[in-house]
């Protein structure tokens, strides 16, 4: 920094791709701070090294970052400095720099115009974790496979011009693609590259008459190279993507989501480029439009992954009547085993939260060999995880009552309220156009009116065999200007965290949709596709309503009818126990 002229260095969680899971090679903000949550930004001065993350990992990133320089900053603290408050103070004539690669073109815009009524400039030419991380892990390269029609339900060729004629109808020529699961996406090829995540490091290329994809030549096999070449996409080298933008022409208008495309691609473009800016961006939208060949996969997939789930938890109990005692990093190699089982399985889908008794206060908690606990038969076990199939992604979490002690009566009181708002998300009716930050406030009000709340947000887009993370839509408290969607699919699940005693988390994924249509125009729901059973031992059915008691018992007799022809009969029986009606 000091070589270069710059006061303070930005490092993100996000990759060369903005991507929010990282191969290894963008692991920086891991590797320089040693808080490894999937979330946080650090920044470095002659001084200070400080990290922000949010109430996710408040307890998580206080733990890892004890006895280092590192300082915690909590976000959306009240009196704790934002990043963008703290840079300005570094006085007139500063610099800021950080890796433009990293960074997307709204993070840069929105910084520096914030800096620049206090002199503060930002420089976003150096990544200089190259110039000390000496044995730094190289940029993936494992080869592209192709994703079946089957299970995509469209061809490569129709989703190009589909997404052509997006860019046509908003008055532009071209578009560029910078993250990871919309070009997977846009060009039917699934990867290895990120762990959990089936998506493989390229840029995109798309006008009317050209699609390009940017990758190394050895992440192409010839099966995928003639497959591509059939559809009309050309192959160009990773590196090239900053010259071929460089020679663009300047009367072609880019259609661009600014926070889906990284400043250093952006910055390639000819300066003078017009731009028709559409937030989100037309390939995330169409992305989150499940097709019904989809649909039908994801619900093949939720079938086979309740078989798993149920497997898993019968093996577990009968496990812990024994003596057995298994520790939290064991059970999620077990579960996983089970998953596997499945030839349809390829790999989780996202690092398993396994939080026993008070870990499961831990948001995204990770159990490590050296920290985690015992799991025995008694007490209270959260088990956030999910599997990424070859035609679907699944992401649920159950909270389970262990032992034949009878659960403490202040745990099943907050897992009763955690029900209450995770049902009323279930049973919600809306009108076409509303959005989730709209529906939110039906999660939370069984909490909020005994003073009770939780930090992250009540649901995440999920994608389909790809991330299972996704955009656009969300239900939470942040104003998002997407509305719910027709099958679009989405995560439900309120939480509840008491440090020092427990954590709970009640998790479905639902998809969007029409319930009527009357004089006040179209109204949507949401059908739940995860099956696996609820504990109805954490349940007090004197504080449900009636119409929270029908959803309920329908909702466990649902898992019981759909999984049970799947399952022994032993299996079946085991299940029936866990479903009988309150």
């Amino acid at each position: 920094m000091k070589e270069q002229g710059f006061d303070a260095y930005i490092i993100p969680s996000g990759d060369g791709h903005l991507g929010e899971y990282t191969p290894e090679h963008w692991k920086g903000r891991a590797w320089i701070s040693g808080f490894t949550g999937s979330a946080g930004k650090v920044v470095i001065t002659a001084d200070k090294a400080i990290l922000w993350t949010d109430s996710r990992y408040f307890l998580q990133s206080a733990e890892q970052i004890k006895g280092t320089p590192f300082e915690l900053y909590k976000e959306d603290v009240p009196g704790v400095a934002t990043l963008e408050e703290f840079l300005s103070t570094l006085g007139n004539g500063k610099v800021v720099a950080c890796d433009g690669n990293c960074f997307s073109q709204a993070q840069i815009e929105h910084l520096a115009e914030y800096l620049k009524p206090f002199g503060v400039t930002i420089a976003t030419e150096r990544d200089l974790l190259d110039t000390i991380w000496s044995d730094r892990p190289e940029i993936p390269k494992n080869p592209f496979y192709l994703y079946p029609d089957e299970f995509s339900g469209e061809a490569t060729g129709d989703r190009l011009n589909r997404i052509r004629k997006e860019i046509k109808k908003h008055g532009a020529d071209f578009t560029i693609v910078t993250m990871l699961d919309e070009l997977a996406w846009l060009f039917n090829i699934r990867n290895s590259d990120v762990e959990c995540n089936p998506v493989g490091i390229g840029y995109g290329y798309l006008d009317q008459k050209q699609a390009i994809l940017f990758t190394f030549a050895e992440k192409l096999t010839k099966e995928v190279a003639d497959k591509l070449s059939r559809e009309g996409v050309a192959i160009k080298p990773y590196e090239e993507i900053f010259s071929f933008l460089a020679k663009v022409s300047p009367t072609q208008k880019l259609l661009i989501d600014k926070g889906r495309i990284s400043h250093n691609v952006f910055a390639a473009l000819p300066e003078q480029i017009a731009t028709v800016e559409v937030v989100p961006s037309v390939i995330t939208i169409q992305k989150s439009y499940k097709n019904p060949t989809e649909c039908a996969n994801i619900h093949r997939a939720m079938l086979r992954d309740g078989v798993a789930l149920t497997r898993f938890f019968m093996w577990l109990e009968n496990a812990l009547n024994r003596g057995e005692t298994f520790t939290e990093v064991a059970l999620d190699k077990y579960l996983a085993d089970f998953r596997a089982a499945d030839d349809m399985y390829i790999c989780d889908s996202f690092d398993t939260i396994c939080g026993y008794q008070d870990h499961g206060a831990i948001v995204h908690y990770r159990a490590q060999e050296d920290t985690c606990y015992t799991v025995r038969n008694e007490g209270v076990l959260l088990l956030d995880s999910g599997a990424q199939y070859k035609d679907a992604t699944t992401d649920i979490t159950r909270t389970i009552a262990l032992g034949d002690k009878a659960p403490d009566k202040q745990l099943v009181e907050d897992y009763t309220l955690v029900l209450k708002g995770h049902i009323a998300i279930a049973t919600a009716q809306f009108p076409e156009g509303t959005r989730g930050n709209q529906l939110d406030i039906l999660a939370r009000k069984p909490l909020w009116d005994r003073g009770l709340s939780y930090g992250h947000g009540t649901g995440h887009g999920v994608g389909v065999a790809l991330n299972v993370h996704e955009g656009p839509q969300n239900i939470r408290t942040d104003n998002n200007p997407t509305p719910m969607a027709i099958h679009t699919f989405t995560s439900n699940e309120p939480g509840l965290y008491r440090a020092g005693k427990w954590g709970i988390r009640i998790e479905n994924l639902i998809l969007t949709v029409e319930k009527c249509q009357t004089d006040f125009g179209r109204f949507f729901g949401f059908e739940t596709q995860t099956l696996c059973f609820l504990d109805n031992r954490l349940v007090d059915k004197s504080m449900l309503c009636d119409k929270e008691r029908t959803w309920y018992n329908e909702y466990q007799e649902q898992v019981y009818r759909e999984l049970s022809p799947l399952l022994t009969k032993e299996e079946a029986a085991w299940l029936r126990s866990k479903t009988l009606p309150l």
